[in-house]
C-alpha cells in the first residue's frame, strides 16, 4: 500500500513526522499504550536502582558515603515511582513531566561514581545498560532520550575521571562501551519510532480509504433510492405512479382471490379541472392536484394503496374490502375533498371529485378488468353531473348517489 510521502513524511534523524499536527495525533492515538508502558518501565528501573542498596550496604558499611548513597536511591525510586502512580492514574500524560525520572536515574548514576570511586569497573557495566535501557525500553522520543543517554554518558565519563583512578585506558574503553551503547540504542529506537509512524501512516490511509468508500456507498445508496422513488413516485402528488401502483395492485387482488377475500378499486376524477387550468394556469392546477392527492392518502387506510392514473384521474386498491365499505371511504374521501379551501384567485368555488367504485367478484377477473369497470362507472357519474359516487351493483347496474 502506498502512502501520501509528502504528508506523511519522517524526519532522518528524530523518527518523527515532519508534519507537525499528524505528529501530535500520533502521539494522542498512542497516549494510553504509552502511558501503561511508561509507568511500568520506570517501576521495573526504580526497583532495579534501589535494590542495589544492598552492594551499597555490602561495599561500605554503615559509612557516611552508604546512607548518602541511600538517601539518593530513596529520593530517585520514590519520585519515579510517584510519577509512574500518577501517570498510571492519569494524572499526568506522559508528554509532561515524563523526562524528569530519566534524568534523575542518570544523575544518581553519576553520583554513585564519587560515593563508590573503588566500584567504578562495576559501575561502567550499569552506567552501558542504563543507556540501552533508555532507549530499547523506555517509551519516549528519540530527541528526549538521546539528550538523557549523552548527558549520563559525558557525565559519567567526566565523574571517572575525577573522582576514581582509572587509567586512560580504562576511561578510553568505557567512553567506547557507552559510545556504542548509544549508537545502538540510537539506531535501535530511530528504525522503531519510524516503524511505527508508518504504521499509523498506513492506518490513517486506510481508515480515509474506508471512510471514502463508506461515504460512496451511502451516496450511492441515496442515489438508488432517488432512482427508485422517481421510478415509483409521481413527481407532482408523491403518490405511486401508474405502473407501480398497477404491480402493487396486482399483487394485492392474487392475493384476495387465493385468500377469497373481498377487494375493491375505485377511480377518482377531479371535476373541471380544465377549466381551473384555463381559469388561473397550471401552476395553480397543479397545486390543486397536490392538494388533493395528499387529502386522498390521509383518508385512506395503511392498507390502502392509491396512485395518479394519469392527469387529473387517481386510483385507490382496497385489499380486504367489500363494496358497502369502499362505498364508505369514497364517500368520505370525496368529503374530505369538498373542504379544501382553494387559492383566493379561483374564488370560493370548491373542489369536487367524481368516484366509480368496482368490486372484484369473479375469481378469474383480473386487474384491467377491474379497472375498465371502476372507470366505466366514473363516467356514468360525470355525465350524470359529477360531484358523486357511483358504484357497481351486482344485478342492479350503478347506484348513484349525490353529494351533498
Amino acid at each position: 500500500m502506498v502512502i501520501e510521502e509528502d504528508r506523511y513524511r519522517i524526519h532522518r534523524l528524530t523518527g518523527q513526522l515532519c508534519d507537525s499536527d499528524l505528529e501530535s495525533a500520533y502521539r494522542h492515538s498512542i497516549q494510553q499504550r504509552l502511558s501503561n508502558e511508561y509507568s511500568l518501565a520506570l517501576g521495573i528501573g526504580a526497583f532495579i536502582f534501589g535494590i542495589y542498596v544492598l552492594s551499597d550496604y555490602f561495599l561500605l558499611g554503615l559509612a557516611l558515603e552508604f546512607f548518602l548513597l541511600l538517601a539518593l536511591r530513596l529520593a530517585v525510586v520514590s519520585t519515579c515511582l510517584l510519577i509512574a502512580f500518577k501517570i498510571r492514574r492519569g494524572k499526568i500524560g506522559v508528554d509532561g513531566w515524563y523526562t524528569l525520572p530519566l534524568w534523575l536515574l542518570a544523575t544518581g548514576i553519576i553520583l554513585i561514581v564519587p560515593l563508590r570511586p573503588e566500584s567504578f569497573s562495576t559501575q561502567i557495566i550499569a552506567a552501558v545498560v542504563a543507556v540501552l535501557g533508555f532507549y530499547l525500553f523506555i517509551p519516549n522520543r528519540l530527541t528526549v532520550v538521546t539528550l538523557v543517554s549523552l548527558y549520563l554518558t559525558s557525565g559519567f565519563l567526566v565523574a571517572l575521571v575525577a573522582f576514581t583512578d582509572a587509567n586512560l585506558v580504562d576511561v578510553t574503553r568505557t567512553a567506547i562501551l557507552l559510545l556504542t551503547a548509544n549508537i545502538i540504542g540510537f539506531s535501535t529506537l530511530l528504525r522503531m519510532e519510524s516503524l511505527q509512524r508508518v504504521q499509523f501512516a498506513l492506518l490513517n490511509n486506510e481508515r480515509g480509504r474506508n471512510q471514502a468508500l463508506n461515504e460512496e456507498i451511502i451516496s450511492r445508496k441515496l442515489l438508488e433510492e432517488q432512482l427508485r422513488t422517481s421510478a415509483e413516485r409521481d413527481a407532482l402528488t408523491n403518490l405511486n405512479n401508474r405502473g407501480h401502483f398497477m404491480k402493487l395492485a396486482g399483487k394485492m387482488l392474487q392475493r384476495s382471490q387465493s385468500g377469497q377475500a373481498p377487494f375493491s378499486l375505485f377511480m377518482i376524477d377531479v371535476d373541471h379541472f380544465k377549466r381551473i387550468n384555463d381559469t388561473c394556469g397550471h401552476c395553480h392546477g397543479d397545486k390543486v392536484l397536490a392538494e388533493i392527492a395528499e387529502v386522498c392518502e390521509e383518508s385512506l387506510r395503511p392498507t390502502d394503496v392509491i396512485g395518479r392514473f394519469g392527469g387529473e384521474e387517481f386510483i385507490v386498491a382496497l385489499p380486504n374490502t367489500n363494496l358497502d365499505d369502499a362505498q364508505k371511504v369514497a364517500e368520505r374521501l370525496k368529503r374530505e375533498v369538498s373542504n379544501l379551501s382553494l387559492p383566493d384567485e379561483m374564488g370560493t368555488q370548491s373542489p369536487s371529485v367524481t368516484i366509480g367504485v368496482a368490486a372484484a367478484n369473479a375469481e378469474g377477473e383480473n386487474l384491467d378488468a377491474l379497472i375498465k369497470q371502476a372507470d366505466q362507472l366514473l363516467y356514468i357519474g360525470k355525465r350524470a353531473g359529477r360531484n358523486q359516487v357511483v358504484v357497481g351493483r351486482d344485478g342492479g347496474g350503478p347506484n348513484a348517489d349525490e353529494a351533498v
